[in-house]
């Protein structure tokens, strides 16, 4: 296929290549899908540092991990220079500000985007904070009532909260950030609302990073909020047959029942888009500095 983005052409190859192979998903299909969700995909794109997964054979086979951008990509995949968390080595890393970079990194078998949390112009201080929820013993209900009580949580602290399914195994709820706060403030305020939310149900829920700890227990985990750490982006397709898809959702679709990790995919995605508006149109609109009042949410973690 040849693609036209305004003034940059995108060539695609191996077109028949099936990624997903169990699935029919052919590498022209994942082209395809990312030249049409590209519009509302690149504001969760722009100016932020990549970490592709790339499987260049399909599923079948090995795939790996991409940081570095590769000499070989055009002028128009972008780049960033950073240091390493350590501070010991920087990388080149990819970034993608235009539908033609979506479209060309998605015919280097790029089928997964995961992305920092801060923007390349200020990569210490967050515009997104980040809980990761995933089942404990595959009861999705139970990562829908912990995600219901980080939303009252955020709120409560002002800010505004959004769900979506990760295309995995569970959701993550996120908040839009003012980027007026180091990575280490807002990583402490996370943890603060995770152990409230936790001692709402301490049967359920849990803040144990040890798994032996947990018994059971959905973990809240917070550990992508930190210096070069990355978070699966929305409207992302997943490394998983089928070709399911990170899904921005309304709050209210967590009822019902229907709503599971892998809700859609690379099939049914398309036709929802069509038929219900983005949810997370406004979601850079709604940036807010993260501080927590701590008689309110005292008052509210001690609420059964």
């Amino acid at each position: 296929m040849k693609l036209q983005f305004g003034s940059y052409t995108v060539e695609t190859s191996n077109d028949d290549k099936l990624l997903f192979p169990e699935s029919g998903i052919s590498k022209a299909d994942v082209v395809r899908y990312y030249r049409d969700i590209s519009e509302l995909m690149l504001p969760h794109l722009e100016d932020r540092c990549l970490t592709l997964q790339r499987f260049p054979d399909g599923l079948g086979e090995d795939g790996f991990f991409q940081q570095n951008r590769a000499d070989y990509f055009p002028d128009f995949v972008g780049c960033k220079t950073l240091e390493t968390a350590a501070g010991e080595d920087v990388i080149d890393h990819i970034v993608v500000n235009k539908a033609a970079a979506l479209v060309y990194l998605a015919d280097q078998a790029a089928i997964t985007f995961h992305g920092w949390l801060a923007t390349t112009s200020a990569p210490r201080y967050p515009d997104r904070l980040v809980f990761d929820l995933d089942p404990s013993q595959d009861e999705f209900s139970e990562v829908i009532d912990c995600a219901r009580l980080l939303k009252e949580a955020l709120e409560l602290s002002g800010l505004v909260p959004y769900v979506m399914t990760t295309g995995s195994r569970g959701l993550h709820v996120i908040a839009p950030l003012a980027g007026d706060q180091t990575f280490d403030e807002v990583r402490e305020f996370a943890r603060d609302l995770a152990r409230a939310t936790a001692e709402r149900e301490p049967q359920r829920f849990t803040t144990e990073q040890r798994k032996k700890a947990r018994r059971g227990r959905l973990y809240i985990d917070i550990g992508r909020n930190a210096y070069g750490q990355t978070a699966v982006l929305p409207y992302s397709l997943r490394a998983i047959e089928g070709a399911p898809v990170a899904t921005p959702l309304e709050w209210d679709e967590l009822s019902g029942g229907e709503i599971s990790a892998q809700r859609y995919d690379i099939g049914n995605l398309r036709r929802r888009t069509a038929q219900k508006e983005d949810p997370f149109a406004d979601f850079y609109k709604r940036k807010r500095s993260a501080s927590v009042d701590r008689r309110k949410l005292d008052d509210w973690r001690l609420k059964r």
